[in-house]
C-alpha cells in the first residue's frame, strides 16, 4: 500500500500561483510514477501532469502546459506541483496518484493508478 496526503491548496486570484505537495509513505516511492489529476465540479477527473519514476520524464495537459511544472524529490517521498499564472477554469479539487506503469499512454489515464490522496481544493477567482 503506498498512502498520499496532499497541501498546499486553496485560494487564489487569477494571474496568482500555487504550489501543491503530496508526501508518499509506505512502499518505496522510487518505485511509481506520480500523477496530478483535477476534478472540477460536473466533470470527469482528468489529466494534468506525470513524472516518472527517475524524474527523466514528464508529461503535461495541453491545457497546462507551460504554466504548471511537476517534480519531485525522491529524497523526501514527494512530489510537487508548482502552478503559475493560474486561470479561473484551472478551479478544481487536485488529487495526487502513484503507479508503477512506465509508458505515456498508460500514465495519462486514472483507471491505470491504484493509488490516490484525499484531493486538495484550488480556486481561482476571476
Amino acid at each position: 500500500q503506498v498512502q498520499l496526503v496532499e497541501s498546499g491548496g486553496g485560494l487564489v486570484q487569477a494571474g496568482g500561483s500555487l504550489r501543491l505537495s503530496c508526501a508518499a509513505s509506505g512502499r518505496t516511492f522510487s518505485n511509481y510514477a506520480m500523477g496530478w489529476f483535477r476534478q472540477a465540479p460536473g466533470k470527469e477527473r482528468e489529466f494534468v501532469a506525470v513524472i516518472d519514476q527517475s524524474a527523466g520524464r514528464t508529461y503535461y495537459a495541453g491545457s497546462v502546459k507551460g504554466r504548471f511544472t511537476i517534480s519531485r524529490d525522491n529524497t523526501k517521498n514527494t512530489v510537487y506541483l508548482q502552478m503559475n499564472s493560474l486561470k479561473p477554469e484551472d478551479t478544481a479539487v487536485y488529487y495526487c496518484s502513484a503507479t508503477t506503469d512506465v509508458l505515456y499512454t498508460r500514465m495519462i489515464r486514472p483507471t491505470n493508478y491504484p493509488y490516490w490522496g484525499q484531493g486538495t481544493q484550488v480556486t481561482v477567482s476571476s
